[in-house]
């Protein structure tokens, strides 16, 4: 069976965690972390410190939002923050078009296509946090701080 380390949305995440610190690894998990909930209850962790990426698409482009996996991100705040009427979730194809990953496995690191993010202040609640790593079974272990400086995201109140 392939190793899930090599498959090429892996390897980019990899690269980028290495480049900016080398202590930041890919963890593969036993079960699938799909949804917040899988991936909580595989790390024995709170489900709030499982950072969800959805790509939201608006007018012309696309956003990234990474929120607390206990919280639903509000589209009326996105609408406000990026000042545009049109923002919706963008569908599988375009998260794999625009990201280079399937929904389950959609990192905030590593897009094919350069995309602007917004980070929900949420996150800040724990002192590690929990991101997909470009596969569904994935992730890596990060803090808040370093979330912000890795994605140069910007920290905004995301969620209802």
């Amino acid at each position: 069976m392939e190793n899930i380390l090599d498959k090429e949305s892996v390897r980019r995440v990899i690269k980028i965690l290495d480049e900016f610190d080398p202590s930041l690894k890919v963890e593969i998990l036993n079960s699938s972390a799909r949804t917040a909930e899988d991936a909580a209850s595989s790390l024995n962790c709170e489900a709030g410190a499982i950072v969800k990426s959805l790509l939201l698409r608006t007018d012309n482009d696309f956003i990234l939002c990474l929120v607390s996996g206990d919280k639903r991100c509000s589209l009326n705040k996105v609408k406000k923050i990026i000042n545009l009427k049109d923002v919706s979730m963008a569908n599988a194809d375009q998260v794999k078009e625009i990201t280079g990953y399937t929904i389950g496995g959609v990192s905030p690191i590593g897009h094919l296509t350069k995309v602007n993010i917004l980070i929900d202040r949420n996150l800040d609640r724990f002192e590690n946090i929990f991101a997909a790593a470009g596969h569904p079974n994935c992730i890596f272990k990060i803090n808040f701080e370093q979330l912000i400086k890795l994605t140069n995201g910007k920290i905004e109140e995301l969620t209802e």
